[in-house]
């Protein structure tokens, strides 16, 4: 997929106008993007998960260390009760602080016995008899970030397969206490490990981004952080949103990029500012893991995670993601291709006055005699007939969505 890197740069060199090297660029993507899944997954971690970017929720962005069986077990509850599961919502991960602060006398990882008295195998089967599944968390250095709980450095096999015995479906894999050795020496040890532990379990590396991992994670795990961690506000949601789109050209079936945990419904973000938040994620194809409490959502946070038609694009099968064709003074155009010849397109106001951005055809790849549907996902509308442009009239900070069919 580094191919794809070499192109752009080759047309640079020659001076191919950039709008014409986003064309090319385009196709190709799209090309790649035609190969079988069996061609694109000798690239990737061969476990055969991650098909499409994972979805659920994770417990730090809201809870920090404040979690316990009850909670999660609420929060199976919850992902059921308010129809997420439904739309393909599916982990329920535990992040830090779930363990004792020592390892048994045979060298396991034990709960910690005041939040998890039922164990881990136990709330395990209860979030599966919801038909879901049960993420975990760890770290790849001596103690996990939180200092509360031990690393799996050095203890890589019998985690993994006191993970498999517990029945966990996902890992986070974090980077901290790591005694100054690379990640690309520490993250292959547990990625083999998990694949020997007799369980299929989707192994999300959390790197930071420190090394590149977009280059060499692929064939590591199914997910690799791009970014160090997001916070509840307009300039890290950004940001991060930037950092991820430079690895645009990595990501694909089986391995994404990401750019963080959602923090749509936290409050630290408009209603406005958190509808770009979840548009960009989806387009970006990153994970979609809920960071907020969602045994308590208010109207426009569930209508935000519940908008069936923006997930779509999220977990689209060509599983190509979009990126960032066209900045100018913060209004910005994002894209990407999608199966059966469609185009995914945000227009993004990221100003501070309300600003008209515009999608030229030139700068989505498409012919300039193209004549498409255009279905508004937010409004959920469709106008038809659309040739040339798009256009938008935005509020500072607001986006729109829209996929464009051909006719």
């Amino acid at each position: 997929m580094a191919l794809r890197v070499d192109l752009f740069l080759l047309l640079v060199f020659l001076n191919v106008t950039a709008s014409s090297a986003v064309r090319l660029l385009n196709r190709t993507i799209a090309a790649e993007a035609s190969i079988s899944r069996a061609q694109v997954r000798r690239y990737m971690l061969d476990n055969g998960l991650g098909h499409t970017p994972p979805m659920g929720w994770n417990s730090w962005n809201h809870f920090h260390c404040d979690i316990s069986e009850s909670l999660i077990r609420e929060t199976a509850d919850a992902m059921v009760g308010t129809g997420l599961a439904a739309l393909g919502y599916q982990y329920l991960n535990l992040d830090d602080c779930w363990a004792e602060q020592n390892r048994d006398s045979q060298g396991n990882l034990v709960e910690k016995r005041s939040t998890f008295p039922s164990g881990i195998k136990a709330l395990a089967d209860y979030v599966h008899g919801k038909g879901l599944k049960l993420g975990i968390y760890s770290d790849a250095g001596v103690q996990t970030c939180s200092k509360t709980m031990p690393g799996s450095l050095g203890h890589e096999d019998q985690d993994a397969k006191t993970f498999a015995s517990w029945e966990i479906d996902y890992l986070k894999y974090d980077n901290c206490e790591n005694t100054g050795t690379g990640p690309k020496q520490r993250y292959p040890i547990m990625s083999k490990a998990l694949l020997s532990s007799g369980r299929q379990i989707f192994f999300s590396l959390c790197e930071w981004g420190d090394e590149d991992p977009a280059t060499w994670a692929n064939s590591v795990g199914n997910s690799w952080r791009t970014t160090g961690d997001i916070e509840d506000n307009w300039d890290s949601m950004t940001s991060r949103a930037d950092l991820n789109d430079k690895w645009a050209s990595y990501a694909g079936p089986g391995g994404w990029n990401d750019p963080d945990m959602l923090e749509v419904g936290n409050g630290g973000m408009s209603t406005e500012e958190y509808r770009a938040h979840f548009s960009i994620w989806a387009l970006a194809k990153a994970p979609l893991l809920i960071g907020c409490d969602i045994r308590a959502l208010d109207d426009a946070t569930k209508e935000i995670l519940s908008n069936s038609e923006v997930i779509a694009v999220n977990q689209d099968r060509l599983g190509v993601q979009g990126r960032k064709v066209k900045s100018n003074n913060g209004l910005e155009v994002w894209a990407g291709p999608l199966s059966g010849g469609r185009t995914a397109v945000v227009l993004w106001n990221r100003s501070a006055w309300r600003a008209t951005v515009i999608a030229s055809w030139s700068d989505l790849g498409l012919k300039q005699d193209s004549v498409v549907n255009a279905r508004d996902l937010w409004a959920h509308t469709t106008e038809s007939s659309v040739s040339g442009q798009i256009t938008a009239d935005l509020d500072s900070h607001s986006c729109k969505m829209y996929v464009l069919s051909p006719k």
